[in-house]
């Protein structure tokens, strides 16, 4: 299970590579079902995987200009703070035990998975549908909606502080709309914005500062993240990901779905 793991770490790098995001949603699963890390830790350390696989990502996007560095700050603040104040305030107040539907009791655990899990299937929606928006290239003149983009850059913060994905699937298109960004771009930059609020976000774990981290795992995971980027960029000069994009998308949805099955019904049984 171990190898299958790690192997899975370089299909997630890969899959970043090739379709530009969506590869992060698969960190926890792996690190929760294959790994063996307790579901908390596993969003703490999916935090750093995709911060730092995201800012080895941002780098040539950043060279090509792709990155608009004005719009990163102006999202990524509110973000940010969203996610710091959730990893340090937040994810620590949640009781362990929540609540109890006759035998059945829902943990922090079983929590912390559902969510990721309904985040999963709704991810999986956006790449399936994959919608491609005709004015998306157009430059425009930038205008910023900032009470939007402050409500938006805080969910995406509370939601990637709960669950540790990116959520790369709820920025980009709120950077086009909200920013008047070209697609392009708006992809260069969430980039910046992912990398930025995972770091952040992580420094701000009180798991991760006890000094309880498994170096030695998160680092191996996230060096074969790093390397199936890096092989996943090579491949997009050659195969359209486009295409792989909603077929990934399919095994998503298929991955959320056994996760609320397994977490609501198949651990409860087993507890019996």
């Amino acid at each position: 299970m171990e190898i299958a793991g790690y192997l899975s770490s370089i299909i997630i790098g890969i899959s970043l590579g090739l379709i530009g995001g969506g590869g992060s949603i698969l960190t926890v699963p792996v690190l929760v079902y294959l790994l063996n890390v307790e579901p908390v830790t596993a969003t703490a350390y999916s935090l750093f995987i995709v911060g730092t696989s995201s800012l080895i990502g941002a780098w040539p996007k950043y060279k090509q200009g792709l990155v608009n560095i004005k719009t990163a700050v102006v999202f990524g603040i509110p973000s940010i703070v969203a996610v710091f104040a959730t990893r340090k305030f937040i994810v620590p107040a949640i009781p362990t035990e929540i609540f109890h539907l006759g035998e059945f009791v829902i943990t922090k655990s079983v929590l912390m998975m559902i969510l990721f899990a309904v985040l999963m299937v709704a991810a999986s929606f956006s790449m399936i549908r994959n919608k491609k928006n005709k004015s998306s290239e157009q430059v425009c003149d930038q205008k910023f909606n900032y009470p939007l983009i402050i409500i938006e850059g805080s969910i995406v913060g509370v939601l990637t502080g709960l669950v540790g994905a990116g959520g790369g699937f709820l920025i980009i298109p709120a950077l086009v709309m909200l920013s008047n960004l070209p697609m392009k771009m708006a992809v260069g930059t969430s980039l910046l914005i992912i990398a930025a609020k995972s770091l952040i976000g992580f420094t701000g774990d009180i798991s991760i500062n006890s000094g309880n981290t498994n170096w030695t795992l998160l680092l191996g995971v996230t060096a074969l993240a790093i390397i199936g980027i890096l092989v996943g960029n090579r491949l997009s000069k050659k195969i359209d990901g486009n295409k792989l994009k909603k077929g990934f998308g399919w095994f998503v949805l298929v991955m959320g779905v056994y996760i609320i099955i397994n977490e609501l019904f198949l651990k409860a049984g087993a507890g019996h």
